[in-house]
């Protein structure tokens, strides 16, 4: 809870929540938004939209192909562990859009090209890479919202999410979303470095629990473990309930010496606090309620954290927060409850009725 700036409630600027957290899901705007607010002790609507213009931000694909806010500084690291999967590579993924490597390698020059002057909404971008010798057969790949064909190209660094026009998506080239951009390094040298940063933010865990966060268990577990072994000196074994996991060295007297919290919170929709260690992650979210909190079609529902587990899910229903407690959790607190929705409504500037049930 402390290090997700949950207790006590953080400080920090939005980039640095969001560097926190290992990015930020966000193909929900409003849930990644009210992901950074909650973790912030004043906060401005709008504020992530206005970290993104001034390119504090970067709006891409990344973890497990999903749609992430990212700090330009970091998102490299993480767009390379992707990239190494090399999925663009795979036949089955060749047959399915009618590619071969080369064409692929040919798609990513003409992609960048576009690019080159401005942004380009999906529609624009389609048309002019299908123009292309060679690529006129893409142009409905790339049309496509699920944006399977361009994810590849993000994680290399080829493009990103740009200043929407119009109410439509536009991309661009990283180096222009932000000043700040820095390179997609190799996986062997990003590896450390986005290890290191998940164990910060949600150690003790597994290098099974980090692959899954990643790439949704796509990698297989002898890449993890050679990039955790290249990581031995810096990693400490814990025993968590019986169960062995990875915490950094130096972390491991803070975290032995930190006192239980039985503090509430109401977090968003597709939050890090759930995504991060994973749904199937039973001291996070209790085994018998995983369905309550991971629903059909990936979505993730809003939850009501206590003493540091996920004890409820809640909705917002007009100008009602519908608030349902686990009954296995025990009783509602009543006033730690109470002192939470009311800092919800702080946040969204609006009159909020609590409805709090038990099931």
């Amino acid at each position: 809870m402390q290090r997700h700036l949950l207790d006590p409630i953080g400080r920090r600027p939005v980039a640095e929540v969001v560097d926190r957290l290992c990015g930020v899901q966000a193909q929900v705007a409003s849930s990644a938004e009210l992901a950074v607010r909650v973790r912030r002790e004043t906060s401005r609507p709008g504020e992530v939209g206005r970290a993104l213009s001034e390119g504090r931000l970067v709006k891409t694909w990344a973890m497990r192909g999903a749609l992430h806010l990212l700090t330009p500084e970091a998102a490299g690291a993480f767009l390379s562990l992707m990239a190494s999967g090399r999925t663009w590579e795979r036949p089955s993924w060749q047959r399915y859009f009618g590619m071969t490597t080369k064409q692929f390698d040919a798609l990513r020059g003409a992609v960048r090209a576009a690019l080159d002057v401005e942004p380009l909404t999906r529609d624009e971008l389609a048309t002019a890479v299908s123009a292309r010798r060679g690529l006129r057969h893409v142009g409905e790949a790339l049309r496509s919202s699920w944006g399977t064909l361009l994810k590849p190209l993000a994680w290399q660094g080829d493009l990103c999410f740009g200043p929407s026009r119009g109410g439509r998506a536009t991309f661009v080239r990283p180096e222009d979303a932000s000043s700040r951009w820095a390179r997609v390094p190799d996986p062997d040298e990003a590896a450390p470095v986005v290890i290191v940063a998940y164990l910060r933010a949600y150690g003790p865990a597994t290098f099974e629990a980090f692959g899954n966060w990643l790439a949704g268990g796509y990698f297989g577990k002898r890449r993890l473990r050679a990039w955790f072994g290249a990581l031995e000196d810096r990693l400490a074994e814990v025993d968590v309930a019986g169960e062995r996991a990875y915490v950094l060295a130096e972390d491991v007297d803070e975290l032995a010496s930190t006192r239980p919290t039985k503090t509430v919170r109401l977090l968003p929709g597709f939050d890090q606090y759930v995504l991060g260690p994973g749904t199937g992650e039973g001291h996070v979210v209790p085994t018998s309620r995983r369905a309550a909190v991971s629903r059909q079609a990936g979505w993730i529902s809003p939850v009501v954290i206590a003493g540091g587990a996920v004890s409820g899910t809640w909705e917002l229903d007009g100008e009602r927060v519908r608030v349902a407690w686990f009954g296995e959790a025990g009783r509602p607190p009543g006033p730690a409850l109470q002192a939470e929705l009311a800092r919800l409504s702080s946040i969204l500037r609006r009159d909020l009725e609590p409805v709090i049930s038990t099931t």
